[in-house]
Formats: structure tokens, C-alpha cells, sequence
């Protein structure tokens, strides 16, 4: 399996299992090659209808005041990891952004 490949069946793989969350924004973020484990590692963000960001200078203020996260930490990250022989999805796990600001 090529690297679209298995960017395309991860993506559609996310995309089915959530979607009852009403998901949006779904993206590709990072792909990896595991050569131990011959399998693809890629990792997809997308948002949820309760991750919007309140748009405008008083929901930055508001942010600020709260210490509320960034915008971008709202996202939520998983890595699909697909095995390259079978192109079976072998796991999904979520993976945490470091804190930043």
C-alpha cells in the first residue's frame, strides 16, 4: 500500500467511527512509516460541534481570563495505525498535543 493509500482509509475509517459525533474540519496531520511494525501511522484532527471557538476580541479576552486552551488545542488528534500487508486498521489511538502557548 502506497502512503495515499493509507491516508485515504484512515481518514474514511475516522470519518465512519465518529461519525454520530457530528465531526468537522477532519484532517490530515502527520503520516509515518513504522518499519518494525510495517505498518502506516497517521495521525488525523478534526473538531466536534462543542469544540467551536467563540469568534470575536471578547471570547479572546474571555480565553485569556479563563485560561481556557488555544483554539488549535481544541482539536482532537488520533493516529490510525494500518497495517501494511492487510490494510486492516490495526488501532486508533488519541494523541496529546504538548501545552504550548
Amino acid at each position: 500500500m502506497d502512503v495515499k493509500e493509507a491516508v485515504r482509509m484512515a481518514r474514511k475509517y475516522t470519518a465512519e467511527l465518529f461519525a454520530d459525533d457530528g465531526i468537522e474540519n477532519l484532517g490530515l496531520e502527520e503520516v509515518v512509516f513504522d518499519d518494525e511494525e510495517k505498518a502506516w501511522k497517521v495521525t488525523i484532527g478534526f473538531s466536534r460541534p462543542w469544540d467551536r471557538v467563540e469568534p470575536g476580541l471578547a471570547a479572546e479576552l474571555k480565553r485569556v481570563a479563563t485560561g481556557a486552551p488555544l483554539a488549535w488545542k481544541r482539536r482532537s488528534f488520533k493516529v490510525v495505525q494500518i497495517d501494511d500487508d492487510t490494510g486492516r486498521v490495526v488501532s486508533m489511538t488519541h494523541r496529546t498535543l504538548p501545552a504550548t502557548n
